[in-house]
C-alpha cells in the first residue's frame, strides 16, 4: 500500500469518525433535551402517568400530568399535547394552559408530551430539525421536534401486520408505534399500547368528562381544520364549531368519528370510558409531501411555495397563500377551541361547570405571538419548575 493511498484512507476514516461523533452528539442531545415548564398560577399539582399503571413508571413515557384544580367543584377536562410530537402547535397550546391558566370551577389535566418517546427523535429520512426555538421577552425557549411514532429505541421491531386490540382491525404495520392508533391500549401489549392503557386508566380513575387530543395535519389530508368527535360529543362539537366560526374569525368544521375505524383517541376514549372524546386538527404545511426544505423557519412560519403551488393545482383540502400558516395561528386555534369547549360544556352541564381564565385566545396569540405567553424560566422558583 502506497503512502498516498494510506493517507487517503486515514482521511476518509477520520471524516467518517467525525460524522459519526457529530451525529451521535446530536441524537443524544435531542433525546435528552430538558424542556423547562414554568408552573403557572393554576397548577395545583404535578403527577406522573406511571401512578396509574406501574408498567409505565420510570420509563421514557412516564410523562408529567399537570393538574389545575379550581376552588369550586365542577367537571374534569383532559388536554393531550404531544400525541404526535411532530405537530408542535398541540404541545405549545397545552404549554400556554400550564404556564398561564387558572381554573375557577372544575379542573383541567394537561399532558404536554403524551408520547414522550416520540419527542426524542425525528422522522427517519424526513430531514427534520431536531429542535426549534420560540423567542420570548425573557429570551429564547428551545423545544424538541419529534416524530409521529414511538422511538424505535424504546419499541422494536415492528410486526409485518399490526392487529389492533381489541377490535382485531388490521392497520399499517408502523402504526403499532403510533399512540393515536393504539387506543385503548392493553396492559400486556407493546410499549405504545401500554402508554395508551395508562392514559385510559387515568381517564377512568379521575372521572374525566371531556378529553381533547391536539393535532396538526398536512393540507393534503382531508381531515383538517376540524373537530373530530365521538358520537356522544356531536352536539357539543357542533355548537363549539358554530361559536368559533361566528365569533373568532377562523373556520373550523366538525367530523364524526367513524364507528368502524379503530385505534384513534376520538373513537376509543369515548367507547371505553364515560368521557366525551374530541380531536382538533390545525393545518401544518411542514408535514405536506409537496413541501420544500423542512427547516425551523418553515416549521414556525408555515410558509412554503411548493405547498402554495399544490393548492393552485387543487391538491389541498385547506387554503394557503404566501402568508402561510404561522405557529401563532395554529396555536391560537387550539387555545380558543379548548376554551370554547369549556364554555359550551358549562352551559350544557351547569352542575359540572368548567371555568378557565388567563389563557390567551386566537386573536391575542396572533397579535402578541406565542412567546409572549411563555413565562420567564429564570424567575420561577425551583418548586414552580418542571421539565419535559
Amino acid at each position: 500500500m502506497t503512502t498516498r493511498l494510506l493517507a487517503q484512507k486515514i482521511v476518509v476514516a477520520a471524516l467518517g469518525l467525525a460524522l459519526f461523533v457529530s451525529a451521535g452528539i446530536s441524537f443524544h442531545r435531542s433525546r435528552n433535551l430538558a424542556e423547562p415548564v414554568v408552573l403557572g398560577p393554576g397548577v395545583t399539582s404535578v403527577k406522573k402517568l406511571g401512578e396509574y399503571f406501574a408498567a409505565i413508571r420510570g420509563t421514557v413515557n412516564d410523562c408529567n400530568l399537570y393538574f389545575m384544580e379550581g376552588r369550586e367543584p365542577g367537571g374534569t377536562m383532559l388536554v393531550l399535547g404531544g400525541s404526535h410530537a411532530e405537530e408542535p402547535a398541540g404541545r405549545l397550546a397545552a404549554w400556554l394552559f400550564v404556564e398561564n391558566g387558572t381554573v375557577e370551577k372544575g379542573r383541567v389535566i394537561v399532558a404536554l408530551s403524551a408520547n414522550r418517546s416520540a419527542s426524542t427523535m425525528t422522522r427517519l429520512g424526513g430531514a427534520y430539525p431536531p429542535d426549534f426555538t420560540i423567542d420570548t421577552p425573557s429570551g429564547p425557549r428551545m423545544f424538541r421536534m419529534g416524530d409521529r411514532w414511538t422511538n424505535p429505541l424504546d419499541q422494536w421491531p415492528d410486526p409485518e401486520v399490526f392487529i389492533h386490540y381489541p377490535s382485531g382491525q388490521e392497520l399499517a404495520y408502523v402504526d403499532i408505534r403510533n399512540l393515536n392508533r393504539t387506543w385503548p391500549g392493553r396492559p400486556n401489549g407493546t410499549f405504545t399500547e401500554k402508554t395508551a392503557f395508562a392514559f385510559m386508566e387515568m381517564i377512568r380513575r379521575e372521572k374525566v368528562d371531556v378529553a381533547i387530543d391536539l393535532h396538526e395535519a398536512e393540507l393534503q389530508y382531508p381531515v383538517i381544520s376540524t373537530i373530530v368527535t365521538h358520537q356522544r360529543g356531536q352536539e357539543l362539537a357542533t355548537m363549539v364549531s358554530m361559536m368559533l366560526t361566528d365569533n373568532e374569525d377562523f373556520k373550523i368544521g366538525t367530523e364524526f368519528s367513524p364507528l368502524t375505524l379503530h385505534g384513534l383517541s376520538h373513537r376509543e376514549i369515548g367507547d371505553h370510558s364515560p368521557a366525551i372524546s374530541l380531536l382538533f386538527e390545525a393545518p401544518e404545511p411542514f408535514l405536506d409531501a409537496t413541501r420544500g426544505i423542512t427547516s425551523r423557519e418553515q416549521l414556525l412560519t408555515g410558509k412554503d411555495e411548493f405547498v402554495v403551488k399544490a393548492g393552485r393545482h387543487g391538491l389541498l383540502f385547506e387554503e394557503i397563500d404566501e402568508k402561510g400558516w404561522p405557529i401563532a395561528v395554529r396555536v391560537g386555534r387550539h387555545t380558543s377551541s379548548i376554551l370554547q369547549v369549556a364554555e359550551t360544556w358549562s352551559e350544557d352541564n351547569p352542575a359540572k361547570p368548567l371555568a378557565i381564565s388567563g389563557v390567551p385566545r386566537y386573536a391575542e396569540v396572533i397579535e402578541k405571538g406565542v412567546g409572549a405567553f411563555l413565562q420567564d424560566v429564570t424567575k420561577a422558583g425551583k418548586d414552580r419548575l418542571a421539565y419535559e
